[in-house]
């Protein structure tokens, strides 16, 4: 086997030089999961720019005086539906009678 030289076997070459190149694997469309993947990474930069965006206008909001706790509360209630908004303050003037906690 000494004598054997790695260009006597044809699957090794194409191997090495393929190695980063996707290929289908059991069944594994290779070329469409890295499509996945690789979208899948840019929106997660996105989202990570996003959120420093997000986080640079809080602080700015912070610096002029509010209070950027209720301004992210104000949000999450924006988002709702009324009538899901509605049921979530019932339920939460509900718990405060009951353990006599005044409005």
């Amino acid at each position: 086997m000494s004598d054997t030289n790695i260009a006597d076997f044809p699957h090794s070459a194409s191997v090495a030089a393929s190695q980063d190149a996707p290929h289908d694997v059991g069944g594994v469309a290779g070329a469409r999961l890295k499509s996945f993947i690789e979208r899948v990474e840019r929106l997660e930069e996105e989202k990570t720019a996003l959120a420093e965006d997000i986080k640079e206008i809080m602080a700015e909001a912070k610096s002029t005086g509010f209070d950027v706790k209720t301004i992210r509360k104000i949000i999450r209630l924006r988002k709702m539906d009324t009538e899901k908004r509605r049921e979530e303050d019932e339920l939460l003037e509900l718990y405060k009678a009951a353990i006599g906690m005044p409005d």
